[in-house]
């Protein structure tokens, strides 16, 4: 079953509006474990039966909604509506449906809560769109016993359906190179969902381009060149729908760096960019296993993320640097120094350098690709900016390594967009720079995570 509804609101306020109750295909979760007990998530939705009052469904995410509510429109009062949809498994008899929001200590509060009638409240979804086409990369079993992956392309043309075989095919196997993805393959079922676009490629507002594509993805989220979002739910929810789904990925045809996950949302990444692989990677490690981003500095629309004072939800970012007490103690290594010294200072005045000179070149590409110059001006400076890019990430690999603590887990200041006051795990992750490794206390949130949704 599937409830739309609308939030409207501002960094203060919030009201939710129902729109459809949908019933329709089968349910991919695990039966056993119907009760969120990995508490994550801003938000959280609860189904309770009626007559008896039975939790009998609830799970925690994250939202686009949430995001703007950190936002400088957000903050300045401007309401925004944004659509969303719950899955869940279609109970029997009538039922309450609540939405919850946590404050600013953790706690859920109620914001919204509706009665559903089976009888007259729900309608049939009908999946009967002839242009969609499903593909089945990995089949290990039941969608019951696995974790089950849509990858739903977006940009891709009715004339483009073999780039997208193709393109899914690549994707799937850059997917299962990361550990601890390698190892655990077995877990998931990985389809693809092709819906034609009327446009190839997506909008940009940077280059001004616009399209119209089959679920409206477009770069520039929040003011953010590279951050790549839609706001079209319900077409991603409907183009999903033709399979059983437990996460959903969103693949658009382009080979613009860019990307974007939100924890049980969904969660893009582009085609055709040389680190198309550590992008799909990195941004399910948000929209499925729940991972905070480690970095700071970078450019982002938030502010205030995570207010001082405040413990991260993420496995992964704490704001506690207490041996006894810090969430991943069962990982420390032994001796280490918390806070861990790693040459912050050093890797900060780097950072601040490159990212004057990456906005320099990054500006530069989009006016030329705007003023709609010869192609080989375009690809002469996006790979003046790939080999600087490079040159950059070696500087840092350089930084990380020199002081012998990759692969040990202590408590190293800087995560969560924050330079003071939160850390992270690891000097080196998927989820700070681009590695091609996880460190341990991703990796064992990960393997949590899997098994929750496998039963093992």
């Amino acid at each position: 079953m599937r409830i739309d509804y609308y939030r409207t609101g501002n960094a203060t306020s919030e009201t939710v509006e129902l729109d459809s109750v949908f019933a329709y295909g089968i349910w991919a979760g695990n039966k056993s474990n119907l009760i969120d007990k990995i508490d994550y998530g801003a938000s959280l939705y609860r189904i309770v039966d009626k007559q008896t009052g039975k939790l009998i469904f609830s799970k925690g995410f994250d939202s686009y909604f949430k995001e703007y509510q950190t936002s400088d429109k957000a903050i300045a009062g401007e309401s925004k509506t944004f659509f969303e949809s719950a899955i869940f498994p279609h109970p029997l008899k009538p039922f309450y449906f609540i939405l919850e929001m946590r404050d600013s200590v953790n706690q859920f509060h109620e914001v919204y809560k509706k009665e559903i009638n089976l009888i007259d409240d729900v309608i049939e979804l009908k999946l009967n769109d002839s242009t969609v086409k499903v593909f089945t990369e990995v089949e290990n079993g039941t969608p019951e016993e696995k974790v089950d992956v849509v990858i739903i392309g977006d940009g891709y043309t009715k004339y483009e359906l073999l780039k997208f075989e193709q393109d899914l095919t690549r994707a799937t196997e850059n997917f299962f190179a990361f550990e601890p993805l390698a190892s655990h393959r077995e877990k998931f079922n990985v389809r693809g969902v092709f819906k034609p676009s009327v446009d190839s490629g997506v909008s940009d507002p940077g280059t001004g381009s616009v399209k119209n594509t089959a679920v409206n993805s477009s770069f520039g989220t929040m003011g953010v060149d590279r951050y790549l979002l839609t706001e079209d739910i319900k077409s991603v929810s409907n183009i999903a729908a033709y399979v059983p789904y437990d996460a959903i990925f969103i693949m658009v045809n382009s080979d613009k760096y860019g990307g974007g996950g939100i924890y049980n949302f969904y969660c893009t990444f582009t085609s055709d960019h040389s680190q198309s692989g550590f992008l799909m990677v990195h941004e399910f490690g948000h929209s499925f296993f729940g991972l905070g981003d480690e970095y700071y500095g970078a450019a982002t629309a938030y502010n205030n993320f995570y207010p001082e004072g405040y413990e991260p939800l993420a496995p992964n970012i704490t704001a506690n640097t207490d041996r006894e007490t810090i969430k991943w103690k069962n990982l420390l290594s032994e001796p280490i120094e918390l806070p861990t010294p790693w040459g912050k200072d050093m890797y900060d005045s780097a950072q601040i350098a490159w990212q004057k000179e990456s906005t320099r070149l990054l500006g530069e590409i989009d006016n030329l690709e705007k003023e709609n110059a010869p192609d080989f001006a375009i690809k002469a400076k996006n790979e003046e900016y790939s080999e600087k890019n490079s040159a950059h990430r070696q500087l840092l690999q350089d930084i990380l390594s020199n002081r012998n603590l990759v692969g040990k887990v202590g408590a190293f200041e800087g995560a969560g967009y924050e330079s003071k006051g939160l850390y992270r795990p690891s000097v080196t992750c998927i989820m700070f720079t681009q590695e091609d490794h996880f460190c341990p206390v991703c990796q064992e949130a990960m393997i949590k995570m899997m098994n929750w949704y496998t039963g093992d």
